[in-house]
């Protein structure tokens, strides 16, 4: 299974809620993932799954303090994903013109 030992990408990451949940917390501060796992009801191995998709992405770090493995975000890589919306943004705005001047010539029928 080819797919199983291929890094996981930004978008399959961030996909799962879970995972974008994970990337809020961790945008705060460094955390162990036994801080972590407290905010998610859920195991500690299921927290630590999750967090290696991340790692595998590259959207964090893990660096080993004594014992433990401390996680951080490492925002570069969504780079990719905010190139790949900013296309699409010409067809928000363009939505967002045609709402405007649709509302505004409401507003002079009346």
């Amino acid at each position: 299974m080819a797919a199983l030992s291929a890094k996981n990408d930004v978008f399959q990451a961030i996909a799962d809620p879970t995972r974008r949940k994970l990337l809020k917390l961790l945008s705060k501060e460094e955390m162990p993932v036994t801080v972590i796992s407290g905010h998610f009801p859920m195991s500690r191995t299921a927290v630590s799954k999750h967090l290696r998709v991340l790692a595998d992405a590259g959207l964090v770090k893990e660096r080993k303090v004594g014992r433990e493995t401390r996680y951080k975000l490492e925002p570069e890589p969504l780079v990719e994903l905010k190139d790949w919306l900013q296309y699409f943004e010409l067809f928000w705005e363009n939505k967002l013109s045609a709402l405007k001047l649709l509302v505004e010539s409401d507003e002079q029928d009346v």
